[in-house]
């Protein structure tokens, strides 16, 4: 990489490492945004179904489609109904399946879609552009739920003092009004090296679209899918991602011997479903030089066993 881009696929290189992919197989682009990753594993020679369940996603990826000469297909929907989605299209089992979670960049460049407070748009944050969106949220629920939705998917300790600023603020209707209300609230300076405004904007985001859920969701359909010995590739854009996925293969893996502590006999007695988890990589300093937005990603891969998925074992 030369020259910053608008989308570049983070981890690229290594998420194809990790991939190994072979002409002719079946590989799974869950999060297709703006295709980077789908047109790198097609030009590796792979037939790639893709999934994305922003729909200016889809209209935007036709073009993507049409040039790939039949190697993307590219589906509206949610990566966790990958395993139904596919057998729709005839599809039973892939070589490899790649998450790359959280709002791509197309969705944080554009005001309109409420993501980020870069630029001032209307609160909507709403991937699939359905649902309730971050308005309707901030301008209905209680005090006490906001706070926690702060805490739980913002990690932010002074959950309390901002849901107060939001409720003493309503109605908020733009990115811009939530923006100076939290820094208003946690004591904002010119110089901070961090937005303190960027943990709330997370945290709302997260809680509307259900994204830890859909991770967990997606993780185990991605266990069913794969064949044997294909691959599972994952990046993730914080700690709550991160560990969500770390703690999964960890089970799958047998490396967490008790499993969870309600089931612990019956995990304990499941064959484990993924062999060779990868430790984190994360991006070099020429990746980051190239595309900062880079700077908290975490790649974690593993390899399928000939192992049933652990129906009805959730994590």
């Amino acid at each position: 990489m030369t020259a910053p881009a608008p989308h570049i696929p983070v981890l690229l290189d290594e998420v194809l490492d990790a991939l190994a992919i072979a002409p002719g197989e079946v590989h799974v682009d869950g999060t297709f945004g703006a295709g980077g990753y789908s047109k790198a594993m097609a030009a590796k020679g792979a037939r790639v179904f893709a999934f994305d369940r922003d729909p200016d996603a889809i209209a935007a990826g036709q073009t993507v489609v049409a040039v790939s000469d039949g190697a993307i297909t590219l589906i509206e929907g949610e990566f966790s109904r990958m395993e139904t989605l596919l057998a729709d299209a005839g599809v039973r089992k892939a070589s490899g399946v790649t998450l790359d979670i959280g709002v791509s960049s197309m969705q944080l460049d554009q005001a309109d879609r409420g993501f980020s407070f870069q630029a001032d748009g209307p609160l909507d944050m709403r991937m699939s552009r359905a649902g309730t969106s971050a308005a309707d949220f901030l301008n209905t629920a209680p005090e006490e739920e906001i706070a926690d939705v702060l805490y739980l998917y913002g990690e932010e300790p002074r959950s309390r003092r901002v849901a107060r600023a939001i409720v003493a603020a309503r109605p908020l209707e733009r990115t811009g009004q939530l923006a100076t209300v939290v820094r208003k609230a946690l004591g904002h300076k010119p110089h901070d090296k961090k937005d303190p405004a960027t943990r709330s904007f997370q945290a709302i985001r997260i809680h509307l679209n259900r994204e830890l859920e859909e991770l967990e969701r997606g993780l185990e359909a991605a266990e069913a899918l794969l064949e044997a010995g294909g691959r599972l590739a994952v990046v993730t854009f914080h700690s709550l991602e991160d560990r969500i996925v770390k703690q999964f293969l960890r089970r799958r893996s047998g490396a967490e011997s008790g499993g969870s502590r309600h089931r612990p006999q019956q995990e304990a007695a499941v064959a484990p479903t993924f062999e060779r988890p990868s430790k984190a990589i994360r991006p070099g300093d020429r990746e980051l030089a190239a595309n900062p937005r880079a700077r908290s990603a975490t790649l974690r891969s593993a390899v399928r066993t000939q192992a049933p998925a652990w129906e009805g074992v959730r994590s």
